[in-house]
């Protein structure tokens, strides 16, 4: 079987472009930190809010002895809950989502903040938001009729307002 000599160029440019694409697509994904989950918890969706981590009462911004920050959120059509959060610059912060109903997708513009919730499983994201200012939370998985009103609002403050901030919730929490 004879191939002509320009139709090897041109298998050969193709077969160059299309490593070259995967190249781009692996060495972006290793330098940004992104990669698949491999975390996977299962919860049941139907009883989030009786019991756990996802009641109602321990949903929203949580810090630990060590500082560490743990951002709890329920989906749910046609809303994110709790509605309004307020976070620290600079800081490392683990959103921990789980969903009500269907599948959600939650991102945050601007930031490297993105992933798909579940029904059924918890969604784990690490990341740190570095500008001061607020952001949308809003819902990229088409949901039903109410998904273009689904999102949140989320305020990133500096270190200093966090600071004063926590100080004032825990002088009116020990009154």
């Amino acid at each position: 079987m004879h191939i002509d000599r320009l139709e090897k160029r041109w298998a050969t440019v193709s077969l160059g472009i299309a490593g070259l694409f995967v190249l781009v697509i692996l060495g972006s994904a290793f330098f940004q930190g992104i990669h698949a989950p491999s975390h996977i918890e299962t919860i049941d969706s139907a009883s989030l809010h009786l019991s756990g981590e996802f009641a109602e009462d321990k949903l929203g911004v949580h810090e630990d002895a060590a500082g560490n920050i743990t951002v709890r959120i329920v989906a749910g059509r046609y809303g994110f809950y709790p509605q309004d959060i307020v976070l620290p610059t600079d800081t490392p912060l683990t959103f921990r989502m789980v969903s009500q109903d269907v599948i959600h997708g939650v991102h945050i513009p601007m930031t490297n903040m993105g992933t798909m919730i579940v029904p059924g499983y918890v969604a784990e994201v690490k990341t740190v938001l570095h500008q001061a200012g607020a952001y949308p939370l809003i819902c990229n998985e088409y949901c039903g009729m109410g998904h273009a009103h689904m999102w949140n609002n989320i305020k990133v403050i500096g270190k200093a307002q966090w600071a004063a901030l926590k100080h004032s919730q825990g002088d009116a929490n020990h009154e």
